[in-house]
């Protein structure tokens, strides 16, 4: 009895590892990856950048006296040009007339009296430090003279150079002081554009260089040129400013400005569709084709465009590089070229 009970239990295993067996078939091969592929070639690269700007006046300069005083004259013709030395505006400076003078009557007694001693000392009847007092006092009085006319012309404000006068600030017999703005004086018939550029297209920001500069209110881009370029690139965005002449000059100063670049003219380099790259954590990737299989090669990117980007390492001309079916590609894994792009 024991021993049929052993017979059957050895049965019923053989039998159940047989059907395991027959449910486990072997496993079919894997088919390969379908891709597609373009093959890696030297193409024109243009990359167009677009930045803001701000309109600036060839010359611009906010008007102050540079003394403090009382308005006596006032000639600010708003929004119209004047020329460059045109009195603008004159402050009080009745003190300093009479002081002027004093100090040319006493200078003219001096005189006399310097070129008295002069004829005396020819003839021995004073001695000469007498003469030197007199003309001390001739010296004295003169540089008193310089002193207090200097002190007049700082009453008078003239223009410092021919251009478009802003609007008046004051009014005739107001007290001024040197911090008082009267008006602004710009020169308008040339506009400069201010902007910024990011450092990396430094290469491409050359002085000489013509951009594109469309102003605000306007449907027509014109032209300018680079004229100076700033060393010193800001700390906190790492931009360099650029300041370019409008060569048609028509628009206010402070108004907005839509600057337009075109970076890397004339270059080439190879490109590829931007969804070929495979990012990581440290490096990007591209999966290139090698005797039939996919092998992922470290690259590193340049000037990224709408939908292609600048390959600068890691592929060479004529690499067979996928851009379709990426995601489905395994190192070393054999795969099938649809078509080439």
């Amino acid at each position: 009895m024991k021993f049929n009970c052993t017979v059957f239990l050895v049965t019923i295993i053989l039998l159940a590892a047989c059907q395991n067996k027959k449910a486990n078939p072997q496993p079919t091969p894997t088919p390969p990856t379908v891709v597609d592929i373009t093959i890696a070639g030297l193409q024109p690269i243009s990359n167009t950048v677009e930045v803001n700007g701000t309109v600036v006046a060839n010359e611009f300069v906010e008007l102050h006296a540079e003394t403090a005083g009382k308005l006596t004259y006032l000639q600010v013709p708003e929004g119209s040009r004047i020329e460059k030395g045109t009195l603008i505006a004159k402050i009080n400076d009745a003190d300093l007339q009479a002081q002027l003078n004093k100090t040319n009557v006493l200078l003219s007694f001096a005189k006399k009296t310097e070129e008295r001693n002069r004829k005396l000392l020819a003839i021995n009847a004073i001695n000469e430090a007498d003469y030197e007092t007199a003309l001390n006092a001739v010296n004295s009085y003169k540089a008193d003279a310089q002193y207090t006319q200097s002190l007049i012309d700082k009453t008078v404000l003239k223009a410092p150079f021919s251009g478009l006068m802003g609007l008046r600030q004051v009014s005739i017999g107001a007290y001024i002081t040197p911090a008082t703005v009267i008006a602004t004086l710009q020169q308008v018939d040339k506009l400069k554009i201010d902007f910024n550029v990011p450092e990396s297209y430094s290469r491409d920001i050359k002085k000489g260089k013509q951009v594109e500069v469309l102003l605000a209110g306007s449907n027509e881009m014109k032209k300018a040129t680079i004229i100076a370029i700033e060393p010193q690139a800001n700390i906190s965005t790492r931009n360099l400013k650029v300041r370019a002449m409008l060569n048609d000059a028509d628009g206010n100063p402070g108004g907005f400005a839509k600057v337009v670049i075109h970076a890397n003219e004339n270059n080439k380099g190879i490109l590829i569709p931007t969804n070929a790259l495979v990012a990581n954590d440290k490096t990007n990737q591209a999966v290139l084709i090698k005797d039939g299989k996919a092998k992922f090669v470290d690259v590193k990117t340049g000037v990224r465009l709408a939908n292609v980007v600048e390959i600068t390492k890691g592929i060479a001309v004529g690499d067979s590089v996928v851009v379709s079916g990426v995601l489905f590609a395994r190192p070393n894994s054999v795969v099938k070229v649809r078509k080439v792009i």
